[in-house]
């Protein structure tokens, strides 16, 4: 079962382009800070949800990859799932000083950049799926791009709520990088639906009575 301490970004840099301190958050990853730094990360039908505290200025980013997994498997426990990346990402917030009642949010990604994405359907799933979570958890949705067909590069500064969005194309590096990324999606996707062995169960045969002739 993964932590949470396991899942928290550790790729700490300094941007040049906004010249100023940063996090890079990668797939099953998460940060929540309350200092004045930027959280970064690239989506292709992934999913981030950037949710602060506007009081306190306490924010983090997750990066998941499905929405949900079998609630009956350990495997679900993981960040790579919807489920479990929103409440690492919620408890770590209040943990850090957010009051959940302050609590907003802005979602991205779901992007069906490759074709074999677009058949699953998992960009949209996963979209859905925050949109869904965040609704039942009382928490406003203040702003979203999610969906289309590109891929999304997030720039979120949790201190003042802004996010610098850019699209991405695909025949960049980055973009290569992301292609890479959603063909393990896929794959994991394409033995989650691998037909379980079939069990044939046998009925145990009936006795039955039989009387012996009269004598």
């Amino acid at each position: 079962m993964t932590t949470a301490r396991d899942a928290r970004a550790t790729r700490h840099y300094f941007d040049s382009t906004f010249n100023c301190q940063a996090m890079k958050v990668l797939p099953n990853e998460y940060y929540v800070t309350g200092e004045n730094l930027m959280i970064t990360t690239v989506l292709g039908s992934c999913v981030a949800a950037c949710i602060r505290d506007p009081q306190t200025g306490v924010g983090g980013m997750n990066h998941f990859m499905l929405p949900e997994g079998d609630s009956q498997s350990p495997a679900s426990a993981t960040m790579r799932y919807g489920a479990f990346a929103m409440e690492v990402l919620i408890n770590e917030l209040l943990k850090a000083g957010a009051a959940r009642e302050r609590l907003e949010a802005k979602v991205f990604g779901g992007g069906a950049v490759l074709s074999a994405m677009q058949q699953m359907n998992i960009g949209e799933r996963n979209g859905q799926f925050v949109l869904n979570y965040l609704k039942t958890e009382g928490i406003p949705v203040r702003a979203q791009d999610l969906g289309d067909v590109y891929a999304r590069r997030v720039n979120f500064f949790p201190h003042d709520g802004r996010v610098m969005l850019r699209k991405m194309d695909s025949r960049t590096r980055a973009g290569e990088v992301i292609a890479k990324r959603e063909v393990a999606v896929a794959q994991t996707l394409q033995e989650k639906t691998v037909a379980k062995p079939r069990v044939e169960r046998f009925a145990m045969p009936v006795r039955r009575k039989v009387n012996a002739p009269a004598t």
